[in-house]
């Protein structure tokens, strides 16, 4: 049973018209005073259709430029669709741009008396909460400065203490975590943590996966001011990820069938496909590698598992391991290796795959498959080594030493 949507988005989009040169400006406003669209507008957010339901959290990722803060202001009313609707329901906190609703003029203290009004609350709720929203934003003698004496950090610490201390229904952040000393995140973090488990709604705008896997459970990505990908927040940001890695790998050189030894077909658990073959953490992989030997020698043949990116994971050949590989019809030879129970962290990977002559010594050709690695993981590095933490040690660490 669905729950109650506080953000219901269909067929959302925004578009601005050309404005460059004084006639495109001088156009796009006679189409506007007749109530005419310009057909001259460049789209910067199409197609999103978006539901937020209470209690759940939700990760906007994407490039700069896809879409992701126009997408915030649509939702706060900051700006209005072009095409589609959007409905929120509840009172709404938005950190979106720095010291967006600061009087610069005014004090800090000023500003909180001021933002808390616009919230609606009370001249006595306010006196209530101010030390509260002191105390969390920690800037000191600051507090009492004008906010245009500030820094960029200071400010995002003054607004996160206010809807801190305003707990709305739903809390809409735009790269608040990017800001600021790594203490005031991980306090920002704490509270987020709260604030979801006693039922708040959150719709969070970073860079960093590792705070959107954390704080989220399902993740939206925009790419090119279009929904990309939309779901489990692990399977999206991993699928974002894969991109981003895809985008400065380096490219394969050409297979050249006039080579003395080329490569007839690479399979991935019995796919050929160009597309990555996906697999969950811990899942076995196969690969069957066919060869063509121009004149009817035996191959050598080197397999290799790398991230997108190109850094190398693991590498091996049928040499190494005393391995011939066996005829396959006339000129050609297959081979088969096995990997059970992968240990590869959640990612994007190639796996390659290269011809040799008998020697070992020149490399001839070759092909690459993808490799998608699925699963939830907060682990670093590329690969999961077993481990187990000594509950004994760790309780010693924490007991003080002994006095003689």
């Amino acid at each position: 049973m669905s729950g109650q949507a506080l953000v219901v988005a269909q067929g959302l989009g925004k578009s601005y018209p050309l404005v460059f040169r004084s006639a495109d400006r001088m156009r796009a406003l006679w189409r506007l005073l007749l109530g005419r669209r310009d057909p001259g507008s460049v789209p910067v957010l199409r197609d999103v259709d978006l539901r937020v339901e209470r209690g759940q959290s939700l990760g906007l990722i994407g490039e700069n430029g896809a879409g992701k803060s126009t997408l915030l202001k649509l939702l706060t009313g900051v700006l209005t669709p072009s095409f589609g609707n959007v409905a929120v329901n509840g009172r709404v906190g938005a950190l979106l741009e720095l010291g967006a609703g600061f009087h610069p003029d005014y004090s800090g203290r000023d500003n909180i008396a001021l933002s808390a009004a616009l919230y609606g609350l009370s001249a006595d709720e306010t006196r209530a909460k101010l030390e509260q929203i002191v105390d969390f934003a920690d800037i000191g003698r600051y507090i009492d400065e004008p906010v245009k004496h500030y820094s960029s950090g200071m400010t995002v610490r003054l607004g996160f203490a206010i809807v801190a201390a305003l707990k709305p229904d739903l809390l809409i952040t735009d790269e608040v975590l990017a800001v600021g000393d790594e203490a005031f995140q991980k306090k920002c973090v704490r509270w987020m943590e709260e604030y979801l488990s006693g039922g708040g709604t959150l719709i969070l705008v970073s860079h960093s996966m590792y705070h959107v896997q954390k704080l989220c459970r399902q993740a939206l990505w925009l790419k090119a001011g279009q929904v990309a990908a939309s779901g489990d927040v692990y399977d999206v940001t991993q699928a974002y990820l894969a991109y981003q890695e895809g985008k400065s790998a380096p490219s394969a050189p050409a297979s050249a069938q006039n080579l003395e030894f080329h490569l007839l077909d690479v399979t991935v658990n019995g796919s050929t496909a160009d597309t990555p073959v996906q697999i969950d953490m811990g899942g076995d992989v196969s690969v069957r590698i066919r060869v063509h030997s121009r004149d009817g020698r035996a191959p050598v043949v080197i397999v290799g598992i790398a991230r997108m990116d190109g850094t190398p994971v693991y590498g091996v050949s049928t040499d190494m391991d005393g391995v011939v590989p066996r005829p396959d019809g006339a000129n050609a030879y297959v081979v088969q290796i096995s990997f059970a129970r992968m240990p590869l962290l959640p990612g994007a990977y190639v796996i390659k795959a290269h011809p040799l002559d008998p020697e070992g010594v020149r490399l001839f050709d070759t092909i690459e498959r993808g490799l998608t690695v699925r699963g939830a993981s907060r682990e670093f590095g590329m690969v999961r080594l077993a481990h187990a933490w000594n509950d004994e040690m760790a309780a010693n660490a924490n007991e003080p030493a002994a006095t003689s």
